[in-house]
């Protein structure tokens, strides 16, 4: 009697564990070295790439050591890598002339690519203002695009938070101070600029963002005239005439003409009006104490000639 069971076959033993093997293999990331001309930076990126010193010994590193830590790059359609983390391993290592450097590639979409840029760089010690105020509005966006809901809150139970709030509890900061911080970037760039140089205060460059661009640029051309930047309460006025549509440019200016409280309890010398009054071995510590001094027994011989 025939048997009916149709023959099977089996594969070896060699074949089973290469798949296995394969399998394996195709699914390990893998770090590969690419010439840094092949790289390009990720579009938008918000972090500042300096030639400081900081710069200079990670490139002195990479001199000696090479890169220890991987980029991350994902390919485009041109051929070539579009960096998301490690723009400052890229420059260092132009900077130390080496023509390649170790990284991993990974098939991204736009949203994971930026969150992932975004979070690589966040976790530098310091961030200037504009940095961080870019980094927050890109990954809010991508965490809305990923389909976080936004029209719930946390408080409601079973439902997602809303994506300001996934991304304060990620980075340990607030909704308000996020919100607050990505309303900076509707700042025009020279005024961006003065807040990264701590020339102007984050609570006044939060209401002058509220401001129309052409009044941002009235602003800036009083800055200059001026020579100072707004207060909290003259931000807060210009705002509010900005709003009412009542905000002009002698308004401006009347505004950032009045003396400030901080300057009215100030009292200011040059270093070349004291000088002439002290040796030249005389440091400005010394010259304050000697000041102070002085200023004391004028206030003595005052008083004693009142009491006569």
């Amino acid at each position: 009697m025939k048997s009916s069971a149709k023959k099977v076959k089996l594969a070896s033993v060699d074949d089973l564990f290469s798949t296995e093997e394969s399998r394996s293999e195709e699914g390990r990331e893998k770090v590969v070295e690419i010439p840094l001309s092949e790289l390009h930076s990720f579009k938008n990126h918000p972090f500042k790439v300096k030639d400081d010193e900081a710069m200079m010994d990670t490139a002195e590193s990479i001199r000696q050591h090479g890169v220890l830590v991987p980029a991350i790059a994902r390919p485009d359609p041109e051929g070539r890598y579009e960096l998301i983390s490690g723009h400052r391993r890229h420059h260092a290592s132009e900077i130390a002339g080496r023509e390649t450097m170790p990284v991993i590639v990974r098939e991204l979409d736009d949203d994971a690519a930026t969150i992932i840029m975004v979070d690589s760089n966040l976790q530098r010690e310091e961030l200037l203002p504009s940095e961080r105020a870019f980094a927050y509005k890109m990954k809010l966006e991508a965490m809305k695009h990923q389909g976080i809901r936004t029209d719930l809150t946390s408080s409601q139970v079973g439902t997602k938070l809303r994506a300001d709030e996934a991304l304060a509890q990620q980075t340990g900061s607030s909704r308000n101070q996020i919100q607050r911080f990505i309303r900076l970037t509707e700042l025009i760039p020279p005024l961006l600029d003065l807040v990264d140089e701590k020339k102007m205060a984050l609570n006044p460059a939060y209401e002058v963002s509220f401001l129309k661009q052409e009044e941002q640029e009235w602003l800036l051309e009083t800055i200059d005239s001026e020579q100072a930047t707004p207060s909290l309460s003259q931000a807060q006025r210009m705002k509010k005439f900005s709003q009412e549509g009542k905000l002009s440019e002698d308004v401006m200016l009347a505004i950032m003409s009045e003396e400030k409280k901080s300057d009215l309890d100030k009292v200011t010398f040059s270093a070349d009006t004291l000088r002439k009054y002290f040796p030249r071995s005389y440091t400005p510590r010394k010259m304050e104490e000697t000041i102070i001094r002085l200023l004391e027994q004028w206030q003595k011989k005052r008083q004693q000639q009142h009491d006569r």
